[in-house]
């Protein structure tokens, strides 16, 4: 009978190491978290008693933890039996600017995944996204880089390559962006485009750069500060389009630069 409970127990619970992504308050003492893990992908679950001065999971389920866990069988949602911190980030949670690029990482890979099953290239990329900006690797890189690989894995990959109109190569010249085409235009068909931004040649070339290359080749790239800027507002915009609503975080990390320079 004993074997029984046991092998009943192993069936309602069930190990995972994950990446805590963000938790709101839940009831008086819990709160409900939402975790990428590396067996499962995204999971929803209640960390019970978590708020209680003495919990022992305290510290452990922070946002960008990285973590080991222990999950029950609830009715609606998993429950934390468990939970040993295996990787805190903490630089992410020390620098102000270092917080809103995480919390941009986080919100992105939130809004482009369902509770749909493992995906572990994603998993990996978001844990090497955190590793880098933590140690000390260029931040807007890392960010940049981040969302062409997020892009590619979650089947929203833009075109840079061809017109995505006429499908000409694209030559070595400005060009233009369409969000709702999902993908670069050549110029003659980028002025006739309604909605199509003008991209300048040098951003396009480090955009198809980060695109096909590792992190460790990308980066060997040094994009200005305007080129990085142009980058930014650019993907913005086709995050934008692609999520059909406007980011959070992007104003986050607005404020923090505005401090980062007082």
């Amino acid at each position: 009978m004993a074997e029984a409970d046991r092998a009943q127990a192993r069936i309602r619970t069930r190990s995972a190491e994950g990446i805590v992504l963000k938790h709101t308050d839940w009831g008086e003492a819990d709160r409900l978290l939402v975790i990428f893990t590396r067996e499962q992908g995204k999971v929803r679950a209640i960390a019970k008693g978590v708020r209680k001065p003495h919990s022992r999971k305290t510290g452990h389920l922070e946002p960008f933890t990285q973590v080991k866990l222990l999950l029950a069988r609830g009715r609606d949602l998993a429950i934390v039996t468990q939970a040993e911190a295996i990787e805190l980030f903490q630089p992410l949670r020390e620098d102000m600017l270092l917080t809103s690029y995480a919390s941009y990482i986080v919100e992105l890979l939130d809004r482009f995944t369902y509770e749909e099953g493992a995906n572990l290239p994603l998993y990996r990329l978001l844990k090497d996204s955190l590793s880098r900006l933590c140690a000390g690797s260029q931040s807007e890189l890392v960010l940049r880089y981040y969302e062409m690989r997020l892009l590619d894995l979650v089947g929203f990959r833009p075109q840079l390559f061809k017109c995505i109109n006429c499908e000409k190569e694209i030559e070595p010249q400005d060009q233009f962006f369409s969000a709702a085409r999902g993908g670069v235009l050549c110029p003659d068909c980028g002025r006739i485009e309604p909605g199509s931004r003008p991209v300048t040649e040098t951003s396009l070339k480090y955009m198809r750069h980060f695109q096909r290359s590792s992190f460790k080749e990308a980066a060997r790239a040094n994009p200005t500060p305007a080129v990085y800027h142009e980058m930014e507002t650019l993907m913005g915009h086709y995050l934008t389009y692609v999520l059909e609503h406007g980011l959070n975080t992007p104003a986050f990390i607005r404020r923090a630069r505005e401090k980062s320079r007082d």
